[in-house]
């Protein structure tokens, strides 16, 4: 059995979260999760890392924490995850309290995607240091743990410090919801294993899969859940992860309205269907 989740740039053009989740949940699919970019700068230092340039859903993206939680408050059972939070640009407070908040409103039903960004011009206009990054995420993540589980809250990184402080809400799942690390493998693979809990990697990760376990194994650490991150609709390879031990796989459809994200959601319902019987 391997889990369903649909991911999707919630924009003012595209299907409502509430009505997209409502469909996901009937549909028996099991989360939702949607992207993030604050913004895009005109002109920009880091290339995009994928095919036929910047897409126009990276500029419209509405804030993932309210999207989500639109989709949660229509729905009972589904998951809501962020696919991926851009932690680097993002305050470490501030964010412990968006999660923790939208752990609670949801009860207990969201699932931490994060990722440390490519967009270097984006990240600078948020005052980071783009070399820095991957320290940033990393101390931030440790950071925000400690919001969460602590009354008195303290932290004093490199990059990331504050005196003990008090914040609440902390969030339903304890000790934190779970942080799936997203990224290319191996290095989001080590950074999963650092301070994650579990791995969200995105292409064609088959013959990865083994390699990261006896990675989780050789730190001293339990077998860790995986998300497969934007799969093809490919039934013979949904059925490999699947026998792997693949926790989930997250399948995007288009920022569009109903008439072209339900015949895409019957395409991957049917991919379902044959997978888990």
């Amino acid at each position: 059995m391997i889990k369903f989740g649909i991911s999707l740039f919630f924009t003012d053009y595209s299907m409502h979260p509430g009505d997209l989740a409502r469909e996901l949940e009937q549909r028996g699919f099991e989360s939702v999760w949607s992207g993030e970019h604050s913004h895009m700068p005109e002109v920009m230092k880091a290339p995009f890392q994928g095919e036929g340039g910047v897409k126009k859903h990276y500029y419209d993206v509405m804030d993932p924490f309210v999207t989500l939680t639109a989709a949660a408050m229509a729905t009972t059972t589904l998951k809501i995850g962020t696919g991926v939070c851009l932690i680097p640009q993002r305050d470490p407070i501030q964010t412990a309290k968006l999660v923790a908040s939208i752990d609670q409103v949801s009860g207990g039903r969201f699932l931490f995607g994060v990722g440390d960004g490519w967009n270097q011009s984006e990240m600078e206009n948020h005052g980071v240091d783009f070399k820095t990054r991957h320290k940033r995420a990393r101390e931030s993540i440790e950071a925000m743990k400690q919001i969460w589980t602590q009354s008195k809250a303290e932290y004093h990184g490199d990059i990331v410090r504050f005196d003990p402080m008090m914040a609440w809400p902390k969030p339903v799942q304890k000790p934190n919801p779970l942080i799936f690390v997203g990224g290319k493998f191996p290095y989001s693979a080590r950074r999963a294993i650092a301070y994650g809990d579990g791995w969200l990697p995105s292409g064609n990760v088959v013959e990865a899969i083994p390699v990261f376990q006896k990675m989780v194994a050789d730190a001293g650490r339990d077998p860790m859940p995986i998300t497969v991150w934007y799969p093809p609709r490919d039934l013979a390879l949904i059925r490999q992860y699947a026998d792997l031990g693949v926790e989930r796989a997250v399948f995007t459809v288009p920022s569009a309205t109903a008439d072209v994200v339900l015949p895409a959601l019957d395409e991957i319902g049917a991919i379902m269907a044959q997978v888990n019987g």
